[in-house]
């Protein structure tokens, strides 16, 4: 029993050292492959050359909180519909429970769908725009 045990957590051990080196891995090959000296580098307005060209402006914008509550409401969205495929493949396969998988799979549209309203309500779909007075150069 003990050796059967020691196999096992050899076996997660092994497993999680796997985990760590596919997790690791490609930062460490990257950083051995990436090229030294080159000219990437902040010089005159700090900021980073890329391609060949110098920058035009300042790369740090600000983007709307509005855009950040739409991709979560898109993500949430994405992962729901990830759960329903699922269910809906493994729909009707036990023949004793038909209505009450119904109503699970109703109720959890029905709790997506008042998310929708509450994100509605909320102005999350509209892009309202502001126009800032930008100082001219």
């Amino acid at each position: 029993m003990e050796q059967t045990l020691a196999i096992d957590l050899i076996y997660v051990m092994a497993y999680c050292l796997g985990g760590l080196g596919f997790a690791l891995g490609p930062f460490l090959v990257v950083w051995a492959l990436a090229l030294r000296g080159t000219r990437q580098y902040a010089n005159k307005n700090g900021q980073f050359i890329e391609c060949g060209m110098e920058p035009i402006g300042d790369a740090w914008i600000r983007y709307s909180a509005a855009y950040y509550l739409y991709a979560l409401v898109f993500v949430a969205f994405a992962v729901d519909v990830l759960f329903l495929i699922p269910v809906a493949l493994v729909y009707n396969r036990l023949p004793q429970y038909p209505i009450r998988d119904f109503v699970e799979v109703v109720m959890f549209v029905g709790i997506l769908s008042l998310v929708i309203i509450y994100a509605w309500k909320k102005g999350v779909f509209e892009w309202n725009r502001l126009n800032p007075t930008r100082p001219r150069s």
